[in-house]
């Protein structure tokens, strides 16, 4: 499967953490790569997770770092999470479009694209994802 370009996740973790915005636009890469490339043994608490950040970011426009403030007050309360239908398919845009993306304004846009190329096939998981945010009080973060 291309979305499984190491290579290019590693440089695109490199480039958003160079950035250092404020905005920390480096969660959205770690949670678009964690759902692209979930597989049946994945852990589930990192599809849920990435579910949860694509989202806060594509649907209530979360930024980064309160996608990862999210994160963290879900991962308060220790639970067995299940694992959520996996799509066949997980999106046309892969990692390895945005890092052969011109670095700047246009990778960073490129970023958003992928992120919501990925969170698109995952609309059976929507209305969980929603009400767990509500649930857990992570729509405010």
């Amino acid at each position: 499967m291309e979305a499984f370009n190491e290579a290019a996740y590693h440089e695109l973790m490199a480039y958003t953490l160079a950035l250092g915005d404020p905005s920390f636009i480096h969660q959205h890469v770690v949670d678009a790569y964690a759902v692209q490339t979930a597989l049946p043994d994945s852990k589930p608490i990192g599809i849920v997770f990435g579910l949860v950040g694509l989202y806060l970011h594509l649907e209530l426009g979360f930024s980064g770092r309160q996608v990862q403030k999210a994160h963290m007050k879900l991962a308060r309360v220790r639970r067995d999470w299940a694992l959520p239908h996996l799509p066949q398919h997980r999106g046309n845009i892969v990692v390895s479009n945005v890092i052969a993306t011109s670095p700047g304004e246009q990778r960073d846009s490129m970023i958003s694209e992928w992120c919501l190329s990925v969170w698109k096939p995952w609309e059976p998981e929507r209305n969980f994802i929603a009400a767990l945010v509500r649930a857990e009080g992570c729509h405010g973060t």
